[in-house]
């Protein structure tokens, strides 16, 4: 799941303070820089602990509502307790509505997607989506992607391309292409929104209901299904619990705080990271082999993540 929030400038002094940033905010972006990159390992273990959940005998919709439910739990707890939660209704029905519901809409759409084509192909789609962000925040005029930026996405959809492979072998059926197609846009407009909400309350405390929100919406459709388990082999148990605490807790805060001061098109170029990771990760996990493609594609997203680096070092946003 990310977030991204437009920046401005007014006045002169703020403009040079623009063009010449106080040492203090280097580190900042550095560390903005290494939230996202954590939380991009992170949300990219999911597709790997979910397998592992499912290979021992755990159903997709039990995965995901304990997962969420579990890492709601938890957010409460690193926000301060239940005190804490405290924001006003209308922003916590939308949280938990909107937010929530947001992310049952990308999994929903990504995997049914896997429906009708190849998983490189939802893959590569899906990983436009940095793309989208960029042309959104220049249509809302929120940010400007300069000639740096535009290599660093070019150099990430490059590497995400080597590393899937061609996401055109074969005919492809339509209605995959526009499912994976629909998750990207709506991962696109997700990021900018999420970034909003959180606005005031904090990366924890908003990401306790959306979490909430996303659980509640599994579980019932799980009760309602007749899919949803409680009596799980302790494997599986394991790999939901990773997912409540790594996946879930872990990832959303590391990348909301990042989001906050690296804004939505710098984000959403440094989580293409994601991939590659996940590929390094079931290396080990579900023994598939290490191709020099796979190398190549996360070297050039490498590559991307560390102009972002070096850009924010220079001059904030």
């Amino acid at each position: 799941m990310k977030d991204a929030g437009g920046w401005r400038v007014a006045g002169d002094a703020t403009r040079a303070a623009t063009r010449h940033p106080p040492p203090a905010a280097h580190p900042s972006v550095a560390r903005a820089t290494a939230l996202v990159v954590l939380a991009a390992c992170c949300f990219g273990s999911i597709v790997i602990l979910v397998e592992l959940a499912k290979r021992a005998g755990a159903t997709l919709v039990t995965v995901l509502a304990w997962r969420y439910l579990g890492g709601a739990a938890l957010l409460v707890v690193v926000s301060g307790g239940l005190a804490a939660m405290r924001v006003p209704r209308r922003r916590a029905l939308v949280l938990v509505v909107g937010g929530g519901g947001g992310q049952a809409t990308l999994a929903y759409l990504s995997l049914t997607a896997l429906d009708y084509v190849p998983a490189a192909t939802v893959s590569f789609l899906f990983y436009t989506y940095p793309a989208w962000v960029a042309v959104f925040a220049v249509l809302r005029g929120s940010e400007r992607v300069d000639a740096t930026r535009a290599a660093a996405l070019a150099l990430s959809l490059v590497g995400i391309l080597l590393m899937v492979g061609s996401p055109w072998s074969g005919a492809l059926d339509p209605r995959g292409v526009a499912l994976a197609l629909a998750a990207a846009l709506v991962y696109a407009l997700y990021i900018p929104f999420i970034d909003r909400l959180q606005a005031g309350i904090g990366a924890a405390v908003a990401s306790a209901y959306v979490t909430g929100g996303v659980g509640l919406l599994f579980a019932t459709t799980g009760l309602a299904t007749g899919t949803l388990q409680v009596a799980l082999a302790p494997e599986a148990w394991l790999a939901i619990a990773t997912l409540a605490v790594v996946s879930t807790t872990l990832a959303f805060v590391a990348f909301l705080r990042g989001l906050a001061v690296l804004g939505p098109v710098r984000t959403a170029i440094v989580s293409t990271i994601e991939p590659f990771w996940t590929l390094l990760v079931a290396i080990p996990a579900l023994g598939q082999p290490l191709r020099p493609t796979t190398v190549a594609g996360g070297t050039l997203i490498a590559a991307a993540v560390l102009i972002i680096q070096l850009r924010g070092a220079r001059r904030e946003p």
